[in-house]
């Protein structure tokens, strides 16, 4: 081939590869049409491809609050001082929570027991607030899980609800507040192996990898490929953080919402459509040759 045609060919797929959209920029156009604030935080295990947007900005923790709780759980039973196979009885008087909600331990009689085990399963499954909170007094309240999480290193990871000296912080924030990234970084800690123990880690995944809350995030994802996740959401915050088993190799994504507009609880609430578009994106830049879609009218269940 004639030299100065082949440098012409290399100019012209230099200049289309050049003008292909980053992830960043796919990501930012999304984050700067939206109605409150916006925080995504990505990282690709493997190639160490990372994206961060207004990933260290505190943001409200909704339910994501209750992966702090996990790993002080995890943490005392790890040194024996709570089984997963505890029995614990239930109280109403002793929870004092008046929202049923759908949880299921709200329903509970006076008196009835259930195992540690299966309280971290309705916990993170099913997102149970009532047994979230059972949980939280049973880690040794929110003192005791602030403080493990600033030994770790995390500065902006926190419990706030029934905290002492947290009073400011929860009528700012609510139950719990994080960064994009710290909360990403739990979930690669617990991937890794790293979070209490390699055992503690191991169990704890496998937990997170059952949600029963799939219509966000985890929508966007293949149904076959396995994520470890936990959603949350109050009027003006939506979150998810999702730590995907892709065949390329494991990516964490993190996107939390603030102070939004539009503060509905339908299925297309702006926050809701940012975490949709924004994981789609993101497993179509690191799997583009995986060939799937979401079945048509799947919303409709979800």
């Amino acid at each position: 081939m004639n030299k100065s045609i082949s440098f012409t060919l290399l100019m012209v797929f230099s200049i289309q590869c050049n003008s292909q959209p980053s992830l960043e920029n796919l990501i930012q156009e999304k984050i700067q049409n939206f109605s409150g604030d916006a925080g995504v935080y990505v990282y690709h295990n493997k190639t160490g491809k990372t994206v961060s947007l207004n990933a260290d900005e505190i943001f409200p923790t909704a339910s994501m609050v209750k992966i702090p709780i996990l790993v002080k759980i995890y943490d005392l039973i790890e040194h024996k001082n709570l089984s997963l196979d505890s029995s614990l009885l239930y109280y109403k008087d002793s929870i004092n929570y008046p929202y049923k909600g759908d949880d299921a331990v709200s329903r509970f009689k006076d008196g009835e027991d259930i195992s540690v085990s299966k309280l971290i399963a309705h916990m993170l499954t099913f997102s149970d607030n009532h047994a979230s909170l059972w949980l939280q007094d049973l880690a040794g309240t929110g003192t005791a899980i602030n403080q493990y999480l600033a030994d770790l290193d995390y500065e902006h990871t926190r419990v706030n609800s029934r905290t002492a000296g947290r009073s400011t912080d929860w009528e700012k924030y609510g139950w719990g507040q994080t960064s994009p990234r710290e909360m990403a970084n739990l979930f690669l800690s617990i991937r890794n192996g790293e979070m209490v123990s390699a055992r503690a880690s191991e169990d704890m995944y496998r937990n997170l990898c059952r949600a029963y809350y799939d219509g966000e995030g985890l929508s966007q994802i293949p149904p076959e490929i396995q994520v470890a996740s936990k959603q949350g959401a109050v009027s003006a915050s939506k979150s998810e953080v999702m730590l995907v088993n892709a065949p390329h190799g494991d990516f964490v994504i993190c996107i939390i919402t603030n102070n939004q507009v539009d503060t509905r609880w339908d299925s297309d609430n702006e926050g809701y459509v940012l975490i949709r578009d924004v994981t789609r994106i993101v497993w179509n830049y690191f799997e583009p040759d995986y060939n799937w879609t979401p079945a048509e009218h799947i919303e409709e269940w979800q």
